[in-house]
């Protein structure tokens, strides 16, 4: 086959890939408001542009961790209580990464190991809406996914930190309702690849979830509380 023959056929390696960069985009917004509201935060805290930087490189975890970090070196928490309180709140990641595991077995260890690196709530939820549609997943998509949340989360958290001097208050701006409203939509289409005969069960399964929820809340911190009723639930209900 001659050159000019090769330049007309497809190239589908790098696809998956796009089609990841595709299917965060409508998660972005998310990343966008608590990353810019982190690097505000992180500047009402004294951290430096680099601070904030290095905390959204090396600590990725959807932003709960940046906050709690920021709030205890303003108390003058020691470093261990910091490293502890994190490790702990970002417990519901090893629940996150044993329900992916199963569908890169055929992967090898460097890559699984990234593909967990990078997992947040939110690409986790992607992820499961794709897995529901079609039923496998691919790692040049996961890398997609993965890789463009990581990136537009450092970039946001340093403009939200160049923006602090400015901002004060990143509520006033309602970007404390985007998540929520991102995690919302994520479950709506989840709930829209169901069978209608396993619809109701689903449902069953969220309002169960909210009331585990509201019940614990009222005795051990929220992501305590995650952790709990999302093993309980797991097991005799059978996701």
């Amino acid at each position: 086959m001659d050159i000019e023959a090769r330049k007309h056929i497809p190239s589908t390696e790098h696809e998956p890939f796009l089609e990841g960069i595709k299917d965060c985009v409508p998660t972005l917004l998310g990343y966008m408001s608590i990353g810019f509201a982190f690097g505000i935060v992180g500047i009402s805290a004294q951290l430096s542009i680099w601070d904030i930087a290095l905390l959204s490189i090396f600590i990725y975890a959807g932003g709960a961790s940046q906050f709690i970090i920021c709030a205890l070196l303003v108390t003058g928490s020691p470093l261990s209580a910091i490293i502890f309180t994190t490790f702990i709140v970002n417990l519901r990641h090893l629940l996150l990464s044993l329900t992916l595991a199963p569908h890169f077995t055929r992967y090898s260890v460097k890559q699984n190991i990234g593909f967990g690196l990078l997992l947040t709530d939110e690409s986790f939820g992607v992820a499961m809406n794709k897995l529901a549609q079609q039923g496998k997943l691919n790692n040049r998509w996961m890398h997609g996914l993965n890789i463009t949340a990581y990136l537009c989360w450092i970039a946001t958290c340093i403009l939200g930190g160049i923006f602090g001097h400015w901002i004060s208050n990143p509520e006033a701006l309602g970007l404390d309702f985007a998540l929520s409203a991102m995690f919302a939509a994520l479950l709506v289409l989840s709930l829209q690849t169901v069978p209608k005969n396993k619809l109701t069960h689903r449902l069953s399964l969220v309002l169960y979830m909210v009331v585990a929820m509201f019940v614990l809340l009222h005795f051990v911190p929220s992501h305590v509380a995650v952790l709990i009723a999302t093993v309980y639930l797991s097991q005799p209900l059978g996701w």
